[in-house]
């Protein structure tokens, strides 16, 4: 009688949970099709379902959340810079050069993150991965102050190893190397790997670190540093899609960009911020991370770096996207492994079709994940029937996180198109203002097409029942992928 006691409590206990998680996933501020996938799960399996949203998805994007974490490097930021540094990085003297339709965007984009446009820069896109390895080894060899890293993926194959070996030798040649990898994506490399970085004199921190704290736990496995960023001197920027890995080196097709000029003060903003706030220091002059760099009269570009994470009040790289499907008026050509679109960003497409905006999106024929596949595809029919044309591309797994519009507006960074990029993850995008690049971004779109197959709606409506099912069955859960 006792145990049949115990058992009544227990349910009760349990359903009290469940009602109280289903309040306050109704009263949080993600959207709808996410509170649905989350009720939806806890109502199949009851006590599984609760454990995952607790350390999946509680939401942390509020104002504050993070900010005790961040205090401390933004007063050493106010402490150690100048007041032209701090002009470079939040003036707003810059944005009457681009556009006048998109100062708007740029404005929205700042509001974000505090980060402004950035003229005098020289912009490389990089669509071969041969090419992002051999110009970083060559960059990275010629180092003379410092090398900042933060990578998603660093692994243990033949080309990581070689750029591994190339920053310990920097960093035993006095060269200050500081070094993020995210912790739960690289949790099967052995702590000895990053250890002989840490023994050559590599400042290595780890960019998340579980601890047995519910909310930090949650925190911690659910907000990813998505992030690729390598700055070196001050001078010569990276990011994009590409990753430290032979995948990127020599099998996917990513694409991924060289910058220098002032717009790598940007990176350097979002990277030194991520290195102080997961532990890491920084000492002495900061001058050096800030140099001044000259001014181009040719090759001119204007470009603006918008670091995203959670820890910010407004996912503006949610907010970029849909401004630019909503102002597109000629064509916007996007390029995503993973599209899985928030309802904000599927509306914005789908209105930029139904205007008469030419709206391609391209994605891998084979998905790297195995649920990908089927997610990416439970969205086709929405985008077709709205005129959005589809395209498959086969061969080589296609990596790219790209938009172009209009012969103006490129965006290459570390963000997919779905759930996690823009509203979880810490990411950094590059949205570049002109139209040389643009006209670049749209000819590597047009370029990758020969290799693709288009969806035709006719036959997309054909396919087979049991691929309709397990698309519908993943599509209910999409929000949460």
């Amino acid at each position: 009688m006792f145990a049949t006691m115990l058992s009544h409590i227990g349910s009760l206990l349990l359903v009290i949970m469940i009602c109280g998680t289903a309040l306050v996933i109704l009263g949080s501020n993600c959207d709808s099709g996410r509170k649905i996938a989350w009720i939806l799960v806890i109502a199949l399996l009851p006590v599984v379902g609760l454990i995952l949203y607790v350390v999946f998805g509680l939401d942390m994007r509020k104002p504050g959340h993070f900010q005790k974490k961040h205090k401390v490097f933004l007063e050493m930021f106010n402490r150690h810079t100048d007041e032209k540094t701090k002009q470079l990085l939040f003036g707003r003297h810059t944005e009457y050069k681009i556009k006048p339709e998109y100062q708007e965007l740029a404005r929205l984009l700042s509001k974000g993150t505090g980060t402004t446009v950035c003229e005098d820069n020289i912009v490389e896109v990089i669509t071969s991965g041969t090419r992002k390895f051999n110009a970083l080894v060559e960059d990275l060899g010629n180092a003379r102050h410092h090398i900042h890293m933060e990578y998603f993926y660093f692994r243990q194959d033949s080309g990581s190893k070689k750029i591994k070996e190339l920053l310990m030798k920097k960093a035993r040649e006095g060269v200050h190397v500081r070094f993020i990898y995210e912790n739960i994506a690289n949790i099967d490399i052995a702590p000895h790997y990053f250890n002989e970085m840490k023994e050559a004199g590599v400042e290595v921190v780890k960019f998340t670190e579980p601890r047995f704290n519910l909310l930090r736990l949650s925190a911690q496995l659910n907000y990813r540093d998505h992030r690729k960023i390598v700055v070196i001197d001050g001078n010569i920027g990276y990011t994009g899609g590409m990753n430290i890995s032979d995948d990127y080196f020599h099998r996917w097709r990513d694409t991924h960009m060289r910058i220098t000029g002032n717009a790598v003060s940007g990176l350097q903003y979002s990277f030194m911020n991520s290195f102080v706030t997961s532990g890491g220091t920084i000492d002495g002059d900061w001058s050096p991370y800030f140099p001044e760099h000259e001014e181009f009269e040719e090759n001119d570009r204007l470009v603006q770096i918008v670091p995203d994470e959670p820890d910010s009040q407004w996912p503006v790289l949610h907010m970029g996207a849909v401004w630019a499907a909503q102002h597109s008026k000629e064509y916007l050509y996007i390029q995503t492994p993973y599209f899985v679109p928030p309802e904000p960003l599927l509306h914005a497409l789908q209105s930029a079709a139904l205007k008469g905006t030419d709206v391609r999106i391209m994605l891998p024929e084979k998905a790297d994940l195995f649920y990908m596949g089927p997610a990416n595809r439970a969205y086709y029919k929405e985008c077709l029937e709205a005129g959005i044309k589809i395209y498959e591309k086969t061969g080589r797994f296609i990596h790219a996180k790209t938009m172009v519009s209009d012969n103006y507006l490129s965006i290459v960074g570390s963000a997919n198109m779905d759930h996690r990029s823009l509203e979880l993850n810490y990411e950094v995008n590059a949205y570049i203002y002109d139209e040389t690049v643009a006209r670049e971004n749209r000819d590597i779109f047009l370029k990758d097409l020969e290799g693709c197959r288009e969806i035709n709606i006719s036959e997309w409506e054909r396919r087979p029942w049991y691929s309709k099912m397990t698309q519908a069955a993943v599509n209910l859960f999409s929000p949460l992928l």
